[in-house]
C-alpha cells in the first residue's frame, strides 16, 4: 500500500508545487478564506465553546485528586495545566462545527497537529482553479495570564517546508530553515509537506492554523488559592504555507525574526528543536493572520 498511486502522486505533486510557487497569491487567498471560515465559526459558537471549556472548573471535585502533570518550568503549584481542556473544548468542538458548514474528512496521518482533516469548498476552486480541497492542520495552545505572550511555540510537525520531491522513490524532503533571534539562532526541521496528494488524486495544500485559548485565574478572598480558570478569549493564528515561507515570496528571508529560537535547551535532539513564531511579524505580513475573539468577561 505504501507505493500505491505513488507515480501519479509524484506527477500531480510537482505540477501543483510549480503552480503554487509561480502563483503565491493562490496560497495566500486560500489561507485567508480558511482563516475567515474558522474565525466566523469560532465567533458563532463561542458561547458553546466557553461552556464546554469552563465545565472543567465545575467538575473540579471529580479530578482534583488526580490532576494533570505540570509541564512548565518552576511551576508555582496553583495553576492547573489546562492543555487538554483546550484541545477538547476548543479543538474538537471547532472541528465538529466546521463539518456543519463545509465538507470535512478525517485524514489518517501518523504525525501532525491536534486536528488534521481535509476541508473542501467551491470557493477554494474559485481562488486557484487547481483544487477545491485543503489539508487543514489545527492545533490548540491554551495559555494563562502568566504565559500569554505575543508568540507561540511550534514543533517541526506543525510547520510545512519547501517540500522538494526529486526522485519518485525518495519521497518529499524539506530544506532546513533557521530560527533567528537577536542573540542566538538554531536549525529548524519542518516536517510537513506544503501539499498533499490524497488517494483519490485530490490536490490539497497544507494550511496551518493555531488557536490560542487564554484563560483567567480566579482566586479566593485571600488571594491565595486559585478557584477557577475560565476561558477569556481565543486567538486565531494563521501560519503561512512552507512555499510562502521559504520559496516565493520567502517570508523568512525578508522578515528576520519571524521564526526565532524556542524554549528547548541544547540537549534536545536537533531535528526535534522547536521555534517560536512572532505574532507581531505575522500581523505585518497580513493583519488577518492574528485575530482575537473575546468570549469571557474581564
Amino acid at each position: 500500500m505504501f507505493h500505491t498511486n505513488r507515480a501519479l502522486q509524484f506527477k500531480l505533486y510537482n505540477e501543483a508545487r510549480e503552480a503554487f510557487t509561480k502563483n503565491p497569491q493562490y496560497l495566500i487567498e486560500i489561507e485567508r478564506f480558511i482563516t475567515s471560515l474558522i474565525l466566523k465559526t469560532t465567533d458563532e459558537f463561542k458561547e458553546v465553546m466557553k461552556r464546554s471549556y469552563d465545565e472543567a472548573c465545575y467538575l473540579y471535585s471529580f479530578w482534583k485528586n488526580y490532576p494533570p502533570l505540570d509541564r512548565g518550568r518552576s511551576p508555582r503549584g496553583d495553576q492547573i495545566p489546562w492543555i487538554e481542556v483546550g484541545e477538547h473544548a476548543i479543538g474538537a468542538n471547532l472541528a465538529r462545527f466546521l463539518s456543519q458548514k463545509v465538507p470535512t474528512r478525517e485524514i489518517g496521518l501518523p504525525c501532525g497537529t491536534d486536528q488534521r482533516f481535509a476541508v473542501s469548498n467551491g470557493e477554494i476552486k474559485k481562488i486557484c482553479g487547481l483544487t477545491d480541497t485543503v489539508m487543514l492542520f489545527l492545533d490548540v495552545k491554551s495559555v494563562g495570564p502568566r504565559d500569554d505572550f505575543d508568540h507561540t511555540v511550534l514543533s517541526p510537525y506543525q510547520v510545512s517546508g519547501d517540500g522538494t520531491w526529486v526522485k519518485e522513490n525518495e519521497g518529499i524532503k524539506n530544506s532546513v530553515i533557521k530560527a533567528v533571534g537577536k542573540i542566538a539562532s538554531h536549525d529548524f526541521h519542518c516536517a510537513l509537506p506544503p501539499i498533499y496528494i490524497l488517494s483519490d488524486g485530490k490536490v490539497a495544500p497544507t494550511i496551518s492554523v493555531f488557536l490560542k485559548p487564554r484563560y483567567d485565574m480566579l482566586y479566593d478572598n485571600n488571594q491565595s488559592t486559585c478557584i477557577g480558570q475560565p476561558l477569556k478569549r481565543i486567538t486565531c493564528v494563521a501560519l503561512p504555507n512552507g512555499l510562502l515561507l521559504t520559496v516565493n515570496p520567502n517570508y523568512l528571508r525578508d522578515h528576520k525574526g519571524l521564526f526565532y529560537p524556542g524554549k528547548d535547551d541544547k540537549s534536545k535532539l536537533k531535528t526535534k528543536m522547536r521555534a517560536r513564531v512572532s505574532f507581531k511579524l505575522l500581523k505585518e505580513l497580513d493583519a488577518w493572520r492574528v485575530v482575537t475573539v473575546d468570549v469571557g468577561e474581564k
